[in-house]
């Protein structure tokens, strides 16, 4: 039954419905057909899905995301990271991923940080002579960061279903996403340095530069601070951390840096809506599938199969990797999360593998199929914006994808990386 379900959701999704429908369709067919299930659950699962206090993260998120980005905040930490590695062969490239690490802990999200990015730096970019493809690359692989620095959506989402603390998550994704910028940032040096691409600045910085653009951006970079903080040591739960967030970002917006106006307050909140709106639909509908594949016992039944093939924790962990991978060049991260989700976590806690380090490599994974083709978003989004031909932009993100998926091999093989603060810190 569940694979009648998957054929009838490819069908929609190649005839263009929008996923969200494409889910609840092919899933309520099963309810249909199922004679020892009710109707009426399908109902009741779409309503209780609205129902979890933890999901208020979600929304609240995705609010203060987009009202940081209208106060001014992304302004001054473009000129931080251009302060930081402005200096280094590549100027703007590695700008553009310095600014990656730094938006993480502002968006949460790796399709609107890319946007972002084409948007400001890459005319700038084009404009000093980096070829489109190569600035497509850099600006669409580096909003990989946001899918491990926290806040991440993703994580929140994954932590939700998975029922894994969203606490751990946001710490674990700290290291990764801080080594993903290290690997792009080389990747990007040695690529420029062949091709001879300048550094934005002649000269490294100075102390007293470097404390400057810090002084600029502290309250931006204290939001992440205060949120693992807060979340840590009690203060708040994750879902109270993003009433959090959302009043953080009108202070700051309001009265520190006096930027937020009404008009683009209202801007905000029509920009939250359709984002929230879009994202509580999937999870709505997503909850008649994850019902199906508990009453279908597909966890039980994948855990049995993979541990058939082979009872090495590693192998089997490259296997769920890979074909998660695979899954994210076709279905966008967010719906592979939620129905992923369910799927996994069951066989890798089989297995014994943690499921917050199996949760980060996830992320990972599912969102570095956004940046591939054949319907990357992230790929489509940022060759739009620039102007740039598909073809090129595979070409020059090659070298890019080989370093996350050396990082991804990495973390895989050394799980005390991701698990490090999270050990320390709980």
């Amino acid at each position: 039954m569940i694979l009648i379900i998957c054929a009838i959701f490819a069908v929609f999704l190649l005839l263009g419905m929008p996923v969200a429908f494409a889910i609840g369709i092919a899933s309520f067919v099963f309810f249909l057909e199922a004679p020892f299930v009710p109707t009426s659950i399908a109902v009741q699962k779409i309503a209780s899905a609205s129902q979890s206090f933890p999901l208020l993260a979600v929304p609240f998120f995705v609010l203060a995301g987009n009202l940081m980005n209208a106060t001014g905040i992304t302004t001054r930490l473009i000129g931080f990271a251009t302060v930081l590695t402005g200096w280094m062969v590549g100027g703007l490239a590695q700008v553009s991923i310095a600014l990656s690490a730094l938006m993480g802990g502002i968006s949460g999200s790796a399709v609107a940080d890319a946007a972002m990015e084409a948007r400001i730096l890459g005319p700038s970019m084009i404009a000093r002579g980096f070829s489109r493809g190569y600035t497509g690359a850099v600006i669409a692989l580096s909003s990989l960061i946001c899918a491990t620095i926290p806040p991440s959506i993703g994580l929140i989402l994954y932590g939700y279903l998975g029922n894994v603390s969203i606490g751990r998550l946001f710490l674990a994704g700290i290291i990764p996403g801080l080594l993903m910028a290290a690997f792009l940032m080389t990747t990007a040096w040695m690529i420029a340095r062949r091709r001879g691409y300048k550094a934005e600045h002649d000269r490294k910085p100075t102390v007293r530069e470097v404390l400057k653009g810090l002084n600029q951006s502290k309250w931006a970079l204290l939001f992440p601070v205060l949120l693992i903080g807060g979340i840590r040591f009690g203060v708040f739960t994750p879902s109270e951390a993003g009433a959090f967030a959302v009043l953080y970002a009108l202070l700051i917006g309001l009265f520190v840096y006096r930027e937020l106006t009404g008009a683009a307050i209202l801007r905000v909140l029509h920009q939250s809506v359709s984002d929230i709106g879009m994202i509580m639909l999937i999870i709505m509908l997503s909850a008649m599938l994850g019902h199906a594949i508990i009453l279908e016992q597909v966890p039980q039944s994948l855990s049995q199969l993979v541990t058939g093939i082979s009872d090495n924790k590693t192998i089997m962990i490259l296997m769920i990797l890979l074909f998660l991978l695979v899954c994210g060049m076709f279905v966008e991260s967010t719906v592979n999360v939620l129905l992923l989700t369910p799927i996994f976590v069951p066989v890798i806690n089989h297995v014994g593998i943690d499921p917050v380090h199996f949760g980060i490599l996830m992320m990972t994974m599912v969102t570095l199929g956004s940046m591939t083709p054949p319907v990357g978003v992230a790929m489509y989004t940022v060759c739009g914006l620039l102007n740039c031909p598909t073809d090129v932009y595979i070409k020059e993100s090659l070298p890019f994808t080989a370093a996350v998926i050396l990082l991804v091999i990495v973390l895989t093989f050394v799980p005390d990386v991701v698990l490090f603060l999270p050990r320390l810190l709980f």
